[in-house]
């Protein structure tokens, strides 16, 4: 057993016996690299990622041609790094059937945060929601480029009504902007907001998030808010 294979060992034990609350950034980024990097130090190489990028949370958010730029970084490695927040983002769009509520404006926003971290093109979800606030489905509506997401009011009635809701939740990411309403934003927010009327179900709100901050334009007063 060589020097490194001997840490590896170390570092793996370490995880198996306190989790991840017992890594530094570097280390939590030096272990995942050991499953695409074999027989090689990859502290530097995490050290190079924080380094490049500025935090943990801006190497799991990096473009994956970023990524291979970092010296020390193959295509193998990125694409580990990069999978991981699409497979976090996965496990959100599941969350039906997991007794989930999303009933105040902090949960929403939380929720929404986590959906579209490491999200760098504008996305559209749809969450829709029982009487009680739980989450019954979340859609992805619509995919743009970097700075638009074209929501088909069609489509949200038809969601709604095949998930039996009675309310439903939109949200969008600006990633390359601020989390503040557009003129095309309130726009579709009131389309929606009326569509789904007609069929006996409430918009609960619109989130719009962008670096790592949400706006709720049910709290800006874009719609009428009505608590579960």
């Amino acid at each position: 057993m060589g020097v490194h294979d001997g840490h590896r060992k170390r570092r793996r034990e370490q995880f198996v016996r306190h989790g991840l609350d017992a890594f530094a950034d570097h280390e939590v980024l030096e272990l995942l690299l050991f499953y695409a990097i074999g027989r090689r130090d990859t502290n530097p190489i995490a050290h190079a990622l924080l380094d490049h990028f500025g935090s943990l949370p801006a190497v799991f958010a990096a473009p994956l041609e970023e990524l291979e730029q970092v010296e020390g970084m193959g295509p193998h490695a990125a694409s580990l790094v990069a999978l991981l927040p699409a497979i976090f983002r996965r496990l959100r769009l599941s969350a039906e059937g997991q007794n989930l509520k999303l009933t105040t404006t902090e949960e929403m926003g939380a929720y929404f945060l986590d959906l579209f971290f490491g999200q760098r093109s504008e996305v559209m979800y749809q969450v829709c929601l029982d009487g009680k606030g739980k989450v019954l489905c979340c859609r992805r509506l619509s995919e743009g480029g970097a700075s638009a997401a074209e929501c088909s009011v069609r489509r949200v009635v038809e969601i709604a009504l095949r998930c039996n809701a009675v309310g439903v939740v939109l949200a969008h990411n600006h990633p390359s902007g601020l989390a503040l309403p557009s003129r095309e934003d309130y726009v579709a927010t009131s389309q929606v907001t009326e569509a789904l009327s007609a069929i006996g179900v409430r918009l609960v709100d619109h989130i719009i998030v962008a670096d790592q901050d949400f706006v709720s334009m049910a709290e800006n007063g874009s719609i009428a808010q009505r608590c579960f």
